[in-house]
């Protein structure tokens, strides 16, 4: 599929370049290489080790859970996994990173390529990844209001990240978008990151040039930690427009790296951007060479759960759910997790998607909540749902006990059971209401029979009005139609 997203300059179109490289913390309760808490929240500088601080003899001892969570994730990715790899150390200086250097994985890391598949609106994209490795994070600078003061937090300071890498494969803010979104839920489906844009947890470096279509591609630009989906958008967006805006007044883009301004909605530049032997990397001796075993790479393949485009395809093909719903289901684990609870419990699929992604969301989204904070747990749901689909309750009921559900935490059978929404499927009381409606709308029973058949749903209106919205709508539509007949 080729993007049809293009930047419109004085002379002419240009294309959109981007590749993105994604920290992701690991999900680990220890760091990398140290056993400090990666608890969030803390107070500042209360989860520094001593091997986080860089004393003096000090030495990392590397942590498994780190390289397995890094396994797993390559492989969910369908990504290559090198049974040899080893860190490296990137030598710069500042005030958040105690040691003079970052323990990275530049020359040889533990995943190679891999791909993702997204869908824009334009159709589905397969995305190259060139690579994961496994670093170091560093700490957090703190800027009072006065720019003579900064305060250092080493909290962060030696926390596990994965660093994956795509290739300069997306053509558009959209399939940039897309990437991120689908890369975000893997990660939260494997368990190995849980994907927390807004406290860093993750986080985008977000590569773009523009070149004429056809031509080699241009000098490049890195804007570094965006931490949404929609600035990630913005960010492209944005120098996509002042690249071409440069170029086509005569200037030439200079390959640095960029901060973005998400108030003004901008980029500025932060300094020329480096190259790899400009941090004068070497093989860490402290660190011995990680070296996988095949039973290693068995147990971590083994321990994967079901992924977004396998549970996707299993909704449509075996419970025969409508490709948007699940979409819109899978493309997070808690709703995935949730409403699969709610199959257990014994819903059936169409009706459970269709109320989950209506009814649930829209009362979510009003009490700002998210699925993991429901009010109506999925046994509650089933029971509501189960009451719809035995008749007891109809459709419209049920949007009135739900209501009820919410405010009161009480089950939806009780609920029913108290206030007396049980729906009738009496006949005779139904008829002798359709008698007395029919009777007083003489007038409407004429222009029915003379071919104005839109009044059926009149009729049927009054008749649910007059018994309270608590007669069998079915039953209502068969007796209607004989007594017009």
């Amino acid at each position: 599929m080729v993007s049809s997203y293009r930047v419109k300059g004085a002379t002419g179109d240009w294309e959109v370049v981007i590749g993105l490289e994604v920290h992701a913390q690991i999900t680990s309760k220890a760091k990398l290489f140290s056993g400090a808490s990666t608890e969030f929240g803390a107070e500042p500088n209360a989860q520094v080790s001593l091997v986080d601080a860089a004393m003096p003899g000090m030495l990392p001892v590397l942590n498994g859970e780190c390289v397995k969570q890094a396994v797993r994730t390559g492989l969910a990715i369908d990504a290559e996994i090198h049974r040899w790899s080893r860190f490296d150390r990137k030598n710069y200086f500042y005030a958040d990173l105690p040691q003079g250097y970052q323990i990275s994985q530049l020359y040889h890391p533990i995943v190679g390529e891999g791909s993702l598949l997204v869908e824009t609106e334009e159709g589905e994209k397969v995305i190259g990844i060139e690579r994961i490795h496994i670093e170091q994070d560093a700490g957090k600078l703190m800027h009072d209001q006065h720019p003579t003061m900064s305060y250092v937090d080493l909290n962060r300071c030696g926390v596990a990240l994965m660093e994956i890498v795509s290739k300069p494969d997306m053509r558009s803010p959209a399939e940039a978008g897309a990437y991120v979104k689908k890369l975000r839920a893997i990660l939260r489906y494997v368990g190995s990151c849980d994907g927390n844009m807004e406290q860093g947890s993750m986080r985008a470096d977000v590569n773009v040039s523009v070149r004429r279509t056809g031509e080699e591609f241009g000098t490049r630009t890195e804007t570094k930690n965006v931490n949404s989906v929609r600035f990630i958008q913005a960010v492209v967006e944005y120098e996509a427009k002042r690249q071409v805006a440069v170029i086509e007044d005569g200037g030439k883009i200079v390959q640095e790296t960029r901060l973005f301004d998400p108030d003004k909605g901008v980029t500025r530049s932060m300094r020329s951007k480096e190259d790899a032997h400009d941090y004068r990397y070497f093989p860490d001796p402290d660190l011995l060479p990680l070296v996988l075993t095949e039973e290693f790479v068995a147990e971590c393949k083994a321990s994967l759960p079901e992924l977004p485009d396998a549970k996707r395809a299993r909704f449509v093909d075996v419970l025969g759910m409508p490709p948007y719903n699940a979409d819109v289901i899978t493309s997070d684990v808690e709703t995935a997790r949730w409403f699969e609870a709610l199959l257990a419990a014994g819903a059936e699929a169409k009706a459970g998607a269709n109320w989950l992604t209506s009814e649930l969301f829209g009362a979510l989204n009003r009490l700002g909540k998210d699925i993991v904070d429901s009010p109506v747990s999925p046994v509650q749901a089933a029971e509501l749902l189960g009451l719809v689909a035995d008749c007891t309750i109809s459709g419209s009921l049920a949007k009135q006990v739900f209501e009820a559900m919410l405010e009161t935490g009480d089950g939806a059978a009780a609920i029913v059971e108290d206030r007396g929404l049980k729906q009738t499927s009496d006949t005779g009381a139904i008829d002798a209401v359709i008698d007395t409606i029919l009777s007083s709308n003489a007038d409407k029973v004429e222009q029915y029979k003379a071919g104005k058949e839109a009044l059926f749903g009149f009729f049927v209106g009054q008749t649910m009005k007059a018994m309270a919205g608590k007669a069998n709508p079915k039953i209502i539509n068969d007796l209607l139609k004989k007594a017009l007949a």
